[in-house]
């Protein structure tokens, strides 16, 4: 396993696709086994003094795992200021999971989620490489999500312009509108099932470029691939699921802040937590 860092070109476990019109993302295979192996190749008592930072902050990650609750503010730990032994042991310890995030507003920040479900690392360079921001974020979502993920997003659609000859998807962006200028923050989710309505490929183009292209995108990889993306309508989100042979299996758009599909259960977390508990049983 390789020490998380920030690469360019494919972001995360999914690489992207180059348009937004439904390409499937594609995730490798995910490791499933934890490597106890101890930075540059030590082990017993040589590692364990190297490393104990690393270790100590594990067991401060374990804590406040185990308290975390979902909706509760974020517990933040900052690796900056440990070695860089200490924080390959973290890297190697936690591995990289399904889900990963990128911000189209702010390309340095990298969010990859864990291989333990609702822990999650940040991590943001500096124009001349040096790492600036290296953080575990124990959450549901990261709090980026919510601050970023409509910034300078629309509050209405504009509705007066007559569509393209044929569409027959306009009464959809009427509801969308609707849905959008009551929902918050708090309010259940509402949910249209592109998949179940009667639409062309014409439809859905027409649908894109009245929504406009948002934020920030997440890929889940699990047994089947989900892309999520904002849309420039504030709290409207359009998630496609695929199969595990990258077909499109369920396409629709969300009104919420963020989709079920991206979060991390409170069932997550503690398993998270039981996780974490032998991994460091493992190192120690």
């Amino acid at each position: 396993m390789h020490p998380f860092d920030i690469t360019s070109g494919t972001f995360g476990l999914g690489s992207q696709p180059t348009e937004r019109d439904g390409a499937e993302p594609v995730c490798p295979s995910l490791p499933r086994e934890m490597r106890a192996d101890w930075p540059h190749g030590m082990t017993g008592q040589e590692g364990q003094a190297v490393a104990g930072a690393g270790l100590r902050l594990l067991e401060r990650l374990l804590v406040q795992v185990q308290s975390y609750r979902v909706l509760e503010p974020p517990r933040v730990l900052d690796l900056t200021t440990l070695p860089e032994a200490d924080r390959r042991l973290v890297s190697e310890a936690l591995g990289e999971g399904e889900v990963s995030i990128s911000f189209d507003t702010d390309s340095v920040l990298r969010v990859q989620e864990t291989r333990l479900a609702g822990i999650w690392r940040l991590q943001s360079r500096s124009e001349q490489g040096r790492v600036v921001r290296d953080e575990l974020e124990v959450a549901e979502i990261p709090s980026s999500v919510r601050e970023l993920a409509f910034k300078g997003a629309a509050l209405r659609l504009a509705l007066d312009e007559e569509p393209p000859e044929g569409v027959i998807t306009r009464s959809v962006l009427a509801e969308v509108d609707e849905l959008v200028s009551v929902w918050r923050v708090g309010d259940l989710p509402h949910y249209i099932n592109l998949t179940l309505l009667p639409h062309s490929p014409r439809d859905l183009a027409y649908l894109e470029q009245q929504l406009g292209s948002g934020n920030l995108t997440i890929l889940a990889c699990g047994y089947g691939n989900c892309r999520i993306a904002t849309t420039g309508l504030r709290n409207c989100w359009w998630v496609r699921h695929f199969n595990s042979e990258d077909q499109l299996i369920l396409n629709s758009i969300e009104v919420v802040d963020v989709p079920a599909a991206a979060l991390a259960a409170q069932e997550d977390i503690e398993d998270s937590a039981a996780r974490l508990a032998e991994i460091l049983d493992a190192l120690a």
